[in-house]
């Protein structure tokens, strides 16, 4: 028996302990099957690059769940996005990338192939194992939710994405004693999540919870309150720019600086808008979705409120890389060894599908099925401990936001 992972898209705080999750089970359940990895995702799985693990690896499969990143690899790569893969060089002209990467399954001798990452990732995984199995090959995939973001239908919580709120909120530990910098300080801390705000709200929540551990003095020069965030912007959410300007602006007059925790895509719409009406061109990625990087939306949102604010000085700070590239914490890592277990049995009884904890099952761990795996769920924000936070903050909730970016 032959047993191949692949990890693809963004990293996040689980891919290489979710290899090293699955290397465990397999030495007890399978050990006298071979594993390897295609390196790079997809590309090397069209491209043919692999590795093999090795006995020594094997034997020490505990290291890798000390480590963020991904020891095989990552790449974006869309196996329908024909004329992506073409221009790439990753198949030649003529070809489909899906009968590719079957074909290559197939030399490789592959019996069960884990992709590990997000719905990109899984959906792409769905349509490969919808070509396998019409096409009459014998192989099964199974694939473990990673993302950041939270945001996979129908996965209650996904891999990594604990971990990168809480180091979201570490980093921005630091950078909250920047206020001291200057008068009249705003500080944008812009965190990941294309079109969904979980990281944010719960990156804001943690870092609002460590504070209230910190000793603070009863009054004076080292208040709380001018570390404190003054509020919390996600993509579900519209944002009522004036009406938050007066808010604001009370802040940064009692407390000489502003802090805003804002998801990378909250207020996207608007600056796409803004962005094509000057006849400026924006990119899109493999999957369709405009590059978030390009937009830069934390300086979109200094430049709008600078002045609106009297501030003297405006510091934009991006947690994404310094999140999603961290190692598991304590319950990351204890949900994704449930999950590896779970995968691996389920590969080895030739059930396809995303092992994962099911909402529509209670949220009990199971196989779900590859065409109920959806992205971009929304974040909740309706979800009590969210609201407790925007009410403390004194941030109205708002009207929720129709998106489709």
């Amino acid at each position: 028996m032959k047993i191949a992972f692949l990890t693809a898209g963004g990293i996040a705080p689980c891919l290489s302990s979710s290899i090293g999750g699955l290397i465990e089970q397999y030495n007890k359940l399978a050990p006298d099957a071979t594993l390897c990895g295609y390196l790079n995702g997809y590309q090397g799985l069209l491209l043919g690059n692999s590795y093999e693990f090795p006995n020594a690896v094997r034997e020490n499969y505990s290291k890798f769940y000390d480590f963020g990143g991904s020891p095989i690899g990552n790449s974006r790569v869309k196996l329908t996005n024909v004329d992506d893969c073409t221009k790439r060089g990753l198949v030649k002209e003529g070809q489909l990338p899906l009968e590719v990467a079957a074909e290559r399954l197939k030399q490789d001798g592959i019996d069960i192939l884990h992709t590990i990452g997000g719905d990109d990732t899984n959906t792409t995984a769905a349509d490969l194992a919808a070509y396998l199995k019409d096409n009459g090959y014998d192989l099964t995939v199974v694939g473990l939710p990673k993302t950041i973001d939270n945001d996979v239908y129908p996965i209650a919580q996904t891999l990594g994405a604990v971990t990168a709120a809480e180091q979201s909120a570490r980093f921005f530990q630091n950078i909250a004693n920047e206020n001291t910098t200057s008068g009249r300080q705003l500080i944008i801390h812009e965190v990941m999540g294309r079109n969904c705000g979980w990281l944010t709200g719960r990156a804001a929540y943690d870092f609002r919870k460590k504070i209230e551990d910190w000793s603070w003095l009863p009054e004076g020069l080292l208040r709380q309150a001018r570390w404190d965030i003054d509020a919390v912007w996600v993509p579900e959410l519209e944002i009522d720019l004036d009406a938050e300007v007066s808010r604001l602006t009370d802040a940064m007059d009692k407390n000489d600086c502003v802090n805003i925790f804002l998801s990378e895509g909250a207020g996207v719409d608007t600056i796409v808008k803004e962005k094509l009406a000057a006849g400026e061109e924006i990119k899109k990625d493999a999957f369709g979705h405009y590059r978030i990087d390009e937009l830069d939306t934390g300086k979109w949102f200094g430049e709008q409120l600078k002045s609106k604010l009297g501030a003297e000085k405006v510091l934009v700070q991006k947690s994404g890389y310094f999140a999603r590239s961290a190692a598991p914490n304590a319950e990351d890592l204890a949900l994704i060894k449930k999950s590896c277990v779970q995968a691996a049995q389920s590969a080895l009884d030739k059930v396809s599908g995303v092992a994962g904890l099911d909402e529509d099952n209670g949220g009990e761990m199971g196989t779900i099925p590859f065409p109920k795996i959806a992205g971009h769920k929304p974040f909740d924000v309706d979800l009590e401990w969210y609201t407790t936070m925007l009410a403390d903050l004194g941030q109205p909730i708002g009207k929720k936001a129709e998106s489709n970016h």
